[in-house]
Formats: C-alpha cells, sequence, structure tokens
C-alpha cells in the first residue's frame, strides 16, 4: 500500500478542505482503494473457483467499510476543527464516537467472515481478513501519525 495517499488524505482532511475540493478527495480515496484490491490480489492468490466466489463479496464489503471510512473522515474533521481547544464535551463525544466506530467496523468484519466462511473454505476467509487487518492497522498507525494530541490545557 502507497504511504503517500493515505498521508495526503489525512493532510487533506486535518486542514479542513472546502467543498471545492471535494473531487480530489474522492480521487485520493479512489487510489487507496485501488491500492487496497492490488494488495488483496497479490496476498490471496486464489484459484479461478475460489475468485469468481470471493470477489463479489468483497466488493459488497468495501462498500459497506466505505460508509464506516465515511465516518472516520467526518470525525478527523470534528477532531481537526476542535484539537486547539478542545473542551471536555467535544473530548468525550469523539471517544464516544470513536468506540462506536471500532464497534461497528468489528460488527462488520463478523458479518463479511461469516459470509465468506460460508462460500469459500475457511482458510481462505481467514486469510482474507489477517490481510484486511493488517491494512487498517497500518492504516490507522498512520492517521494516528499525523494527528497531534489533544490540547488538555495544562
Amino acid at each position: 500500500m502507497k504511504v503517500l495517499p493515505v498521508l495526503l488524505l489525512i493532510g487533506f482532511v486535518a486542514q479542513n478542505a472546502s467543498a471545492q475540493d471535494d473531487k480530489y478527495f474522492e480521487l485520493l480515496r479512489s487510489d487507496i482503494r485501488a491500492d487496497r484490491v492490488a494488495i488483496v490480489t497479490e496476498a490471496m492468490d486464489l484459484s479461478e473457483a475460489d475468485a469468481k466466489i470471493f470477489w463479489p463479496i468483497y466488493r459488497e464489503y468495501e462498500y459497506e467499510q466505505s460508509k464506516l471510512g465515511d465516518e472516520k473522515i467526518a470525525m478527523i474533521k470534528d477532531y481537526a476543527e476542535g484539537y486547539m481547544e478542545m473542551t471536555d464535551k467535544l473530548a468525550k463525544d469523539l471517544m464516544g464516537r470513536v468506540f462506536d466506530l471500532d464497534k461497528d467496523i468489528l460488527d462488520l468484519q463478523k458479518k463479511y467472515f461469516k459470509k465468506m466462511d460460508k462460500e469459500l473454505p475457511s482458510t481462505v476467509a481467514v486469510k482474507f481478513f489477517q490481510i484486511d487487518r493488517q491494512i487498517l492497522m497500518l492504516m490507522n498507525l498512520q492517521i494516528a501519525s499525523e494527528l497531534p494530541l489533544i490540547s488538555t490545557g495544562s
């Protein structure tokens, strides 16, 4: 996965992009999705039969995951707008949203693991979620490394 598109996306969001920049923003997200597909394609090394089953399920998963990505972007925007003068209320609200999003991501992974495991060998389903979780962890690490820590007023 390319580091640059993720870092550009974070910087773009953190600078509170205007509506006119939405096209650029979507191009960056598209590039990140393409990188993910390339990594999954190479790492999975699916048989033709498994690929016919896997890719439609993957596309459904990616679509639902993109909705959660929208929520993450909204949280980053809210954080970027408020981190310099963070109130206790906003901090608690953001943390609650982070916990809710983490739960939603895990619920989505469980849902699609069951779906893949029903249609494909378990080893294929597990391998995909190993890869997917590694990609998500790397992206989360990149995001965390770019976001400034909250100001506590101390």
